[in-house]
């Protein structure tokens, strides 16, 4: 079997299967599995496959078809220019999440010392480590698998200033160990119980830890506010990502707990992504 033969078998799997990207999936996983690029399988098309890649492939091919998410296959995924580890376990990073740190990054005062909450992968915290020099970043992860990758992805990059530790968003006494701080940032969970089952299965494949956000999607948003908000300096900063639905609760939850100059803010698809607010100073 030629090169491209493997790769149109692999495409007519995930064709049949009615993906939404089938090129770009095949071409992800022949760069993994056959270890050619797009401009190489154009010029080595007719050389003869490896064999064992060419099972691997076609075995991931069948896995994407059923609804393993790419990343997952892949092992690793781009975040801000950033390669990151990513596996069964924690949640894949998105480019819409790139927005929250683009954000932080602009308003986040200088030499601050940041929160990163729900750290899953790290993206967050060390997307805003590759902008922000300045910043000393703590990626906090409550649950183990999860922290495997944000310690991986962390050693990936040892020249940032980026640190992490096992931290419950719902803990009190994790709050007051971590002191006090200059950013706060969060992605949570923050789908809405009821509508899990109805996410793509791809998403379902991910840990239901890191979507579910309760009966009304607040539940997190809730804690952050009333346990860590308190933590933030004035003139900090406090942004996190939301759901399409879930924009003017959150803008009313932190003004209620005393933040100011809030904003909601949209991603680059002008859907409601990320609300930012102020400590203010007294």
């Amino acid at each position: 079997m030629t090169n491209r033969e493997a790769y149109r078998k692999a495409k007519s799997i995930l064709e049949r299967a009615g993906k939404d990207s089938p090129a770009f999936d095949t071409a992800c996983l022949c760069e993994k599995f056959l270890g050619l690029s797009r401009e190489q399988l154009l010029i080595s098309g007719e050389a003869a496959a490896d064999p064992d890649g060419v099972k691997a492939l076609l075995s991931a091919a069948q896995s994407r078809a059923a609804g393993r998410p790419l990343q997952y296959l892949l092992g690793e995924w781009e975040f801000l220019d950033l390669k990151l580890k990513v596996g069964e376990g924690v949640l894949c990073p998105r480019e819409e999440t790139e927005e929250l740190v683009h954000i932080a990054a602009e308003r986040i005062p200088q030499n601050g010392r940041v929160l990163d909450l729900c750290a899953g992968t790290g993206a967050v915290g060390l997307g805003l480590a590759s902008l922000r020099s300045d910043l000393k970043i703590l990626c906090g992860e409550k649950f183990p698998k999860a922290f495997f990758y944000l310690l991986q992805n962390i050693k990936s990059y040892p020249d940032y200033r980026v640190d992490a530790c096992r931290m419950n968003l719902f803990s009190k006494d994790d709050a007051k160990r971590v002191g006090i701080l200059n950013g706060l940032l969060c992605n949570p969970p923050y789908v809405r119980s009821a509508e899990i089952a109805d996410l793509q299965p791809e998403v379902q494949q991910e840990p239901r830890t890191a979507l579910d956000g309760g009966e009304d999607g607040l539940l997190f948003y809730r804690a952050l506010c009333s346990i860590w908000v308190p933590q933030v300096a004035p003139n900090g900063v406090v942004a996190v990502e939301i759901g399409e639905e879930e924009g003017q609760a959150v803008l009313n939850l932190f003004q209620k707990s005393g933040l100011q100059n809030l904003q909601l803010l949209q991603d680059f698809n002008e859907l409601p992504r990320v609300v930012i607010g102020v400590v203010p100073i007294l």
